[in-house]
């Protein structure tokens, strides 16, 4: 087979699970816009509420938290117009490439994927079909649209991997060169934002306690209260960050500086090494601040408008079927398929 030249392309997307935070941003949408500047990309963000009913979940929460993820892709910079942003169910071209793609993967494939063992815990037996399988749903988001670059945490690195097992077996079994061999693109900083009052875990929507966690709806005074009373220790920011090891409250704070400010954890450290919390987190609160509080204001009057989201949704899945139906198409030819 000759290799085929497929054109960049950036796919990927959030689950509708409710309570957006600082690490969805931080770790996902931050991102997204970067990619969406680079001239290089063509780029596709979906809210994949599909993914969701993997668990059970309640319909008026549903659709509230789908329309929260589209109002905060939206209001950190992501453009309709210059980007593909839509819901997964108004395109049920990846429902249907997400059962071919369920047909071509291995149940040992599936086996091996450690998210579904953290999420099954000990009653896998109990656990919905569509939890087991939705690896194949995803890898069907992504090729549905000949993604050649998928931005993820290193928590799904592992499901892109699964989608690269597929295509390659795809187009070995068929003897085409059809679906691209994607990329995971894991580079950024803070990528795996922490707790904020525990430093060994993540940042997490679910933690007992609000003040663990800066949401995405959170307002400028309670952003600068969490970061302020956020767990530190008793000792100043060292010099340098090989000073930070064994500090994970600290790490994290200088961390998310860096994510926030676009400079890395070394500058940082030039910048504060040595100073006092006293000086530090009033700095991290200023700048969070200012970067965050737009966005919950946007946020928030998007939330007030559902029908402007619902139309910039909808929109968004007429061109994304555009691209997703020939790609669709050409699956059930070369699979055999009289249509």
């Amino acid at each position: 087979m000759a290799d085929t030249a497929f054109a960049p392309r950036v796919f990927s997307g959030i689950k509708p699970s409710g309570g957006l935070t600082l690490g969805n941003y931080l770790g996902a949408i931050k991102r997204w816009v970067e990619m969406q500047e680079d001239p290089t990309y063509e780029t596709i963000y979906c809210v994949v509420d599909m993914h969701a009913v993997t668990v059970w979940q309640d319909p008026a929460d549903l659709r509230r938290a789908t329309r929260e993820v589209a109002a905060s892709m939206i209001a950190s910079g992501i453009d309709p117009e210059r980007s593909i942003l839509f819901n997964q169910a108004r395109v049920p071209a990846h429902t249907e490439l997400g059962w071919l793609f369920s047909c071509v993967a291995r149940v040992g494939w599936m086996n091996r994927m450690t998210q579904f063992k953290d999420k099954a815990g000990k009653n896998a037996e109990k656990v919905s079909l569509g939890l087991y399988a939705y690896p194949a749903l995803m890898a069907a988001d992504i090729l549905l649209y000949h993604a050649t670059h998928v931005p993820v945490g290193e928590d799904q690195k592992q499901h892109v991997e699964l989608t690269r097992d597929i295509a390659a077996k795809f187009n070995h079994d068929y003897g085409v060169d059809f679906f691209p061999i994607t990329e995971p693109v894991t580079e950024g900083p803070a990528m795996r934002v922490m707790n904020l009052r525990d430093g060994s875990k993540k940042m997490s929507k679910s933690g007992e306690s609000d003040m663990e966690r800066i949401n995405m709806l959170d307002d400028a005074d309670t952003i600068a209260k969490k970061f302020k009373k956020a767990k530190t220790d008793p000792e100043p920011l060292s010099s340098d960050l090989a000073g930070l090891a064994g500090r994970p409250e600290a790490r994290n704070l200088v961390d998310i500086y860096a994510g926030l400010a676009d400079i890395s954890a070394e500058a940082v450290m030039a910048e504060y090494g040595g100073s006092g919390w006293g000086v530090f987190k009033p700095a991290l609160a200023d700048l969070a601040v200012a970067k965050l509080a737009p966005v919950s204001d946007e946020m928030r009057r998007l939330l007030d408008a559902p029908e402007e989201l619902d139309a910039i949704m909808a929109r968004g899945a007429e061109r994304a079927d555009e691209i997703a139906q020939p790609i669709l198409a050409r699956t059930y030819d070369i699979m055999g398929f009289v249509r």
